[in-house]
Order: structure tokens, then C-alpha cells, then sequence
């Protein structure tokens, strides 16, 4: 009878996993650590809300890849997903943007 909790590990014993987690959290912590940088450095406006959606959109993607196993995927899963994303935030953009032309209208 085979054991339940055989696993396909290298020889390592599970090195290389803690490895690429540890790569994971130092990335995602250098990102977090130039957003408060950023946060309490530059003036409030346009180009700090554009840093911050850029860095943003930058961790979700890397947090989607690594710990939802995204990048393992075909690239055809990949693009489905990808593209009705960008669609929104663009369509989130524009609701923005246009919102705000009423009040300059009158």
C-alpha cells in the first residue's frame, strides 16, 4: 500500500521550494518598501497615483503568477485572463476620467 504523504520532492528536501518563497517574499518586500518611499517622498498628484497603479498592477501580477501558479500555465490561459483585466482597469479609467469632466462642464 503506498503512503499518503509521498510527495514528488527533490532530494533536497524541499530546498529549492523555501528558496523561490524566500526569492518571492524579498521581491514583494522591496516593491511594498519603494511604495512607502514613494508614499511619503513625492507630492500628491497625477504622477505618484501613476507610480503606485503601475507598481501595483506589478505586484498582482508577480503574487498571481507565483502563488496562484499562473505562470506554469499555457499561454492561451494566460492571454484570457489578461486581456478582460486590462479591458477593466481601462474601462476604470475612463468612468474616472469622464466622471470627472461634469463639474467642469457648467
Amino acid at each position: 500500500m503506498a503512503d499518503i504523504n509521498t510527495h514528488d520532492q527533490s532530494s533536497d528536501g524541499g530546498a529549492a521550494e523555501r528558496k523561490q518563497i524566500w526569492k518571492v517574499f524579498i521581491i514583494l518586500s522591496l516593491i511594498t518598501a519603494l511604495e512607502f518611499v514613494i508614499a511619503f517622498t513625492f507630492a500628491h498628484g497625477t504622477l505618484k497615483v501613476a507610480i503606485f497603479v503601475g507598481m501595483t498592477i506589478v505586484k498582482a501580477f508577480y503574487i498571481v503568477g507565483e502563488f496562484m501558479h499562473l505562470k506554469h500555465e499555457a499561454k492561451s490561459l494566460i492571454w484570457s485572463i489578461l486581456i478582460p483585466c486590462i479591458f477593466v482597469v481601462w474601462l476604470l479609467l475612463a468612468l474616472m476620467l469622464e466622471g470627472g469632466s461634469i463639474f467642469s462642464v457648467r
